[in-house]
């Protein structure tokens, strides 16, 4: 059985680690799981999607030459798995400075949109937070776009928001001494 029809198989964490093992003990595997991936295709691109980001928390090496292909794909991504995963792979990966407006424009657009599922929103907001590290007059607007998200936010949403906040502050005093 080949990955893809592995991955057609279920959605579940035992199916996704079982895959997950058969990259780990044949790495060039992850050219095929990648492939897949970037298909785009429901339900084994979201499925593949997940094994990319359980495979790349231990060899985030392997994502390092594909993070911008996934920045580039990642606005044409529709299921929230897809984009949840995906974002959650580019907080724990080096962001590529020609790529950071990019990065800025989809993170702000699904920070702001209604009905976005908590978890893009929420590593959206990281993500942002990483950028404005890099670009310090993001801040203010970020710190705005948070509040915001406050107003009528999940728990999640809103403990998320809080803690960033509380880093923007730290920061903003920082920059005032």
């Amino acid at each position: 059985m080949n990955l893809a029809e592995l991955l057609r198989e279920e959605t579940s964490r035992l199916n996704t680690d079982f895959v997950a093992k058969m990259v780990f003990e044949n790495p060039p595997l992850f050219s095929e799981l990648w492939k897949i991936f970037m298909l785009n295709e429901e339900p084994v691109s979201r499925r593949a999607a997940w094994v990319v980001d359980v495979v790349t928390e231990k060899h985030p090496d392997w994502i390092t030459s594909l993070v911008e292909e996934l920045v580039d794909r990642i606005p044409s991504f529709c299921h929230d798995g897809m984009k949840r995963h995906s974002l959650h792979i580019l907080l724990r990966s080096p962001l590529p400075e020609n790529k950071l407006g990019e990065i800025t424009g989809f993170c702000f657009e699904w920070l702001m949109k209604p009905g976005e599922a908590v978890a893009t929103k929420m590593y959206s907001m990281e993500i942002l937070y990483l950028i404005s590290e890099l670009e310090p007059d993001l801040k203010p607007e970020l710190a705005d776009s948070i509040r915001m998200q406050m107003i009528e936010g999940s728990p999640g949403i809103k403990c998320c928001s809080k803690r960033i906040l509380e880093k923007l502050d730290r920061d903003a005093i920082h920059l005032r001494k």
